[in-house]
């Protein structure tokens, strides 16, 4: 008889969207396992929300771009008695710039945490998240439905994470396991810093709280669906995207990246 108990993985825990998202599986419920490579900030976080009457959730620090990182995250929850029920993977991040000009292994890196770690967390476990009905939350973005100058291997792998995800939700439906893509526009969080975006400033009937994001992801995994995408005027966007020819979004996309780079401090 298997005697792990369920669990919730959250990566990318230590700040943003990830943070808010424990937060909000914990004011649920669920029992946690949060997994980033700060563990300070996982620590705070675990006090936090333990304090709070729920559970401590289990601290897995860990870089998911190394070798074996998948591995030892089920190691790390095997020897706690544990084995995933949901899955949610927020770990990734952006770079602004032109690709010719990014540094190449900084833009490599990123496609191995944004869709390869991603790729194989959402396939590591799917027996444990078939055993306990549970899921996948993917956490995509709004840059997924259009092409991305300025940002363009960062919107490539959002591109990824939904068609991907959208797939997934289609062939894990008969076992069970929900698969949801969490699409937000604009979020205040290290993001941007991390981006190297130093004065952004997204149009603002686009920007979400983490908060509302987290509870919107949440509903939507928990409901079954397989897109999401936190606030009316985000939605209406991603409507409207489907009927503008692409040499046209591509152009405006390319124009705001190229006014974004022309304000950044030399």
């Amino acid at each position: 008889m298997n005697r792990l108990q369920p669990v919730t993985v959250i990566t990318g825990a230590s700040s943003g969207i990830g943070a808010a998202l424990a937060r909000e599986f914990a004011r649920h419920g669920h029992a946690l396992a949060l997994v980033a490579r700060r563990a300070d900030r996982l620590d705070a976080l675990a006090t936090e929300i333990a304090a709070s009457g729920a559970p401590r959730p289990l601290v897995v620090a860990m870089d998911l771009v190394r070798e074996g990182a998948v591995r030892r995250i089920g190691e790390a929850l095997a020897s706690a008695g544990l084995e995933p029920q949901y899955v949610v993977n927020n770990a990734g991040f952006g770079l602004a710039g032109l690709a010719i000009n990014r540094e190449r292994a900084e833009q490599l890196a990123m496609i191995d945490l944004n869709v390869r770690a991603l790729t194989e967390l959402s396939l590591a476990f799917t027996e444990s998240l078939a055993r306990h009905r549970g899921g996948i939350l993917n956490v995509g973005s709004m840059a997924a439905f259009v092409p991305g100058p300025g940002m363009a291997v960062y919107y490539a792998s959002k591109a990824f994470v939904l068609s991907f995800s959208e797939a997934l939700h289609s062939e894990l439906a008969p076992r069970g396991v929900r698969v949801t893509v969490l699409c937000p526009g604009p979020v205040p969080t290290e993001f941007a810093a991390r981006a190297g975006v130093k004065h952004a400033r997204p149009p603002t009937f686009l920007v979400q709280s983490a908060e509302l994001v987290a509870a919107a992801g949440y509903r939507g995994l928990m409901a079954g669906r397989r897109v999401v995408i936190p606030g009316l005027a985000n939605r209406l966007t991603v409507a409207l995207i489907r009927f503008v020819p692409r040499r046209w979004l591509l152009a405006l996309i390319d124009a705001r990246q190229a006014r974004r780079r022309a304000a950044q401090p030399s």
